[in-house]
């Protein structure tokens, strides 16, 4: 499903003292099957958007269309937005609760009133989406490891069957290892064509997974793109204060000694490495 935003609006506390506006006027669009990265600074009103998408948040004006469903200012409840938008928050382990990892796994389709067998069905295929082994059904997540218990929140999101999942900071706390298997799961559910959504502070994990990236300051849109496009604008990410992919800070600073300077489009060490080898095979200069 296509998102479509337009004149996007927010407003915390509207006609007090403590008013403010956390979005302005923000547009967008995400086509289906995309993997998009929403990066910013605190307070840029990243989490208010991805809210806004999930039907959590209603627009103070503007709108969030969603295939054929429109959030706005009135309307629709959010309801019908969150049968299609899955919206899993940061840290989502600490909202697990259930005795076991199935019954967690099992809360929002019993909410929802699925009923057995299709529930279990259901719980069963995410586990496996997710990574999670059979013998873990009647496990309690809290014996669980935090990658793990990550694993049971998102499963128990992907087992109602979203269109788009929607990830909050995802690899917070995690170690490397835990991380890793993480973003293994994203790419895989990606490649099966659902949409992702990624907020992150992380933009080594931007420029390796997304095809789009939109930043926000101060509640706007100030710069969207392809990862070579928004990260090429250096002046830009200064005026942000925001950290550039570790690769592109070290191909500018190769390229204040190289003469033509390599392409920003280059993002991985091994990319580099072999930019830099036919570089200097073809005879090409360095000051």
């Amino acid at each position: 499903m296509e998102i479509v935003i337009q004149n996007l609006s927010v407003k915390y506390l509207p006609n007090t003292p403590f008013e403010k506006e956390a979005l302005s006027r923000v547009g967008l669009r995400i086509p289906k099957g995309s993997f998009a990265a929403v990066v910013g600074g605190t307070g840029s009103g990243k989490s208010t958007l991805i809210q806004c998408i999930a039907g959590l948040i209603r627009p103070g004006a503007g709108h969030v269309r969603v295939g054929d469903l429109v959030w706005d200012a009135r309307g629709q409840s959010g309801a019908s937005l969150r049968r299609h938008v899955g919206l899993v928050f940061q840290y989502p382990e600490h909202q697990l609760f259930a005795e076991t990892v199935a019954a967690d796994i099992a809360f929002g389709l019993k909410n929802r009133g699925t009923e057995e067998p299709e529930r279990s069905r259901r719980v069963r295929r995410a586990m496996d989406l997710v990574g999670l082994a059979p013998e873990l059904w009647d496990r309690s997540p809290f014996h669980l490891s935090g990658g793990q218990m990550r694993r049971v929140a998102i499963a128990g999101v992907l087992a109602l069957q979203p269109d788009i999942l929607i990830l909050d900071e995802p690899s917070a706390g995690l170690d490397p290892k835990g991380e890793e298997e993480l973003f293994a799961l994203l790419k895989k559910l990606h490649q099966q064509g659902k949409t992702i959504i990624l907020v992150t502070h992380d933009m080594n994990h931007v420029v390796r997974y997304a095809d789009q990236v939109f930043v926000l300051a101060d509640g706007k849109l100030v710069l969207s793109g392809t990862p070579e496009e928004v990260f090429s604008q250096e002046q830009k990410w200064q005026e942000l204060s925001l950290e550039l992919p570790h690769v592109t800070q070290l191909i500018r600073k190769i390229n204040r000694k190289l003469d033509p300077p390599l392409p920003l489009s280059i993002f991985t060490l091994d990319a580099l490495e072999k930019a830099l080898q036919k570089r200097f095979a073809s005879g090409g200069n360095s000051q």
